[in-house]
């Protein structure tokens, strides 16, 4: 990553394991409203530092971030992880000061093997394009 941002320190925000109860997914027993699937979703965004000093930066609000994460319940049918994260996505660029996310989204109930299974996705604002 310290090739991606040119050597820049950067400071990350963090929410971790947000969960949220979505109807998603592509098997028909996932297609049902009245028993959506929980999802555990966590996002990370990078923003240069603007200052010497963390502390002395403007904060940058995840509480947008965090809101548009719960929202997705009220999102009607999602087919894909990957539409998921991108939602998240557009609320991480909504602060112009974000240079890149990272989205995970992670389906916990669906094997009884493993804790989770999903997707990572990491997006610079240089190759986002914003929601039409």
């Amino acid at each position: 990553m310290k090739d991606l941002f040119n050597g820049e320190d950067h400071i990350v925000l963090v929410l971790d394991d947000v969960s949220v109860n979505v109807s998603c997914g592509l098997h028909p027993w996932e297609r049902h409203p009245e028993r959506p699937t929980r999802l555990i979703v966590s996002a990370r965004l990078y923003a240069p530092l603007t200052t010497g000093r963390a502390d002395q930066m403007p904060i940058i609000n995840y509480d947008k971030v965090r809101n548009r994460i719960l929202a997705l319940e009220k999102d009607g049918h999602i087919d894909l992880l990957e539409t998921v994260a991108d939602r998240v996505v557009d609320a991480c660029f909504g602060d112009k000061r974000v240079a890149a996310c990272q989205i995970s989204v992670r389906k916990p109930d669906i094997y009884n093997e493993t804790r989770g299974a999903g997707i990572d996705l990491f997006r610079t604002r240089a190759r986002w394009t914003p929601p039409a």
